[in-house]
């Protein structure tokens, strides 16, 4: 498969998920009362890999919870996830809407916003992860497993810019953390398995450029010669 279709069948697929997203929840109202919301907030924003509305992230976080039958309210945090980060959402009204519980997992993956720089907070949120509940790092794993998805969006080119790799960085340590405490879990093998394939597509982008980059400067040499 050519890295053309790669790309063309994981955003065929994303498009898929947005879709079908909606009826999956269908069985359980609080998760149904947690996508209504998250629409509403995320409402007017898009994702800047495939253009996607942003709501495709939530529902695809939401649903792999479902898949590895995780309980309704995991579900529903998967999908409340980014309401604290990406838009105005109080944890305030988090506790009102959705009770205690959904609204400590949201706030205990969500980024602490008075560390600006990208290391050192994701770095805490790591370390805060590993000492939370196996539900709060199940809706972490399904995160990172939607996010290592996006980035295979990218051609392989982008994904070794400098702030691409930060984020492989970070995911690779996020899937050593999760294996160092939760062992093997059907979410992390997945995260594991998703993010093998995509280091080794950034890796053969690599190599590839390095190939080139030689095979030009041997016929800039000879052309000096």
């Amino acid at each position: 498969m050519t890295e053309a279709m790669h790309i063309d069948q994981a955003a065929g697929a994303a498009t898929v998920r947005l879709r079908r997203g909606a009826g999956e929840f269908a069985r359980s109202p609080i998760a149904q009362a947690a996508l209504r919301f998250a629409s509403a907030r995320h409402a007017r924003q898009y994702r800047e890999i495939d253009g996607l509305p942003f709501i495709a992230h939530p529902i695809e976080v939401g649903s792999l919870l479902r898949r590895d039958g995780q309980p309704d309210e995991i579900i529903a945090a998967g999908l409340l996830h980014d309401v604290l980060e990406k838009t105005r959402t109080t944890s305030g009204e988090l506790h009102r809407r959705f009770g205690a519980r959904i609204a400590q997992i949201v706030e205990s993956v969500s980024d602490d916003p008075s560390l600006a720089d990208y290391k050192p907070r994701k770095l805490e949120l790591r370390d805060r992860i590993a000492h939370a509940d196996v539900g709060t790092r199940a809706v972490f794993a399904a995160d990172k497993i939607a996010k290592v998805r996006e980035l295979a969006l990218l051609p392989t080119g982008q994904l070794n810019e400098r702030r691409n790799r930060a984020k492989l960085g970070h995911y690779r340590a996020s899937l050593d953390m999760l294996r160092r405490v939760d062992g093997h879990t059907p979410l992390v093998d997945r995260l594991d398995t998703e993010l093998d394939r995509l280091v080794a597509r950034a890796i053969s982008g690599t190599r590839t450029a390095g190939t080139i980059t030689s095979a030009a400067g041997s016929n800039r040499t000879k052309r000096r010669v």
